[in-house]
């Protein structure tokens, strides 16, 4: 029996996804909501929805274009203390740089510091916008 997933089931399938299989397992999986039988309704309700998504992706990777560029003109700056030989104390955190970007909505997870920023001068920040969109954020140290 052909079906179509409507949640991810472990070996078997994703959601949305068309697949043969045995139709006792089927009907389990219809019973239990996690699968529809293949007809056309239901062909064209998964058309829907994927045209759905594919507009969704599409929006949000625009959206996250344009927040790059802006990202990638900007430069921000934090003053710190420093010690002997304009040693840093400390480092500066993912939650700092969230707060300095707060009109972007940028979670403090998409913030990626690879090197720890703990000296002054200039350093680079990646910044996961959406999927394979990532933006180079400039911060500058100075004391």
């Amino acid at each position: 029996m052909k079906i179509i997933f409507l949640k991810d089931v472990k070996n078997q399938g994703k959601k949305g996804e068309l697949k043969e299989v045995k139709d006792g397992y089927a009907k389990f999986l219809i019973k239990e909501g996690k699968a529809v039988q293949q007809t056309k309704g239901s062909l064209k309700h998964l058309e829907t929805e994927n045209e759905k998504k594919r507009q969704e992706d599409q929006r949000l990777t625009e959206e996250a274009q344009k927040i790059k560029k802006q990202l990638e003109k900007e430069k921000i700056s934090f003053t710190v203390r420093t010690g002997e030989k304009d040693k840093v104390f400390g480092s500066i955190s993912v939650k700092q740089i969230k707060e300095k970007l707060e009109k972007y909505k940028i979670d403090k997870k998409q913030i990626i510091i690879k090197n720890p920023i703990s000296s002054l001068g200039f350093h680079e920040v990646e910044i996961d916008l959406y999927k394979d969109i990532k933006a180079n954020l400039k911060i500058e140290v100075k004391k």
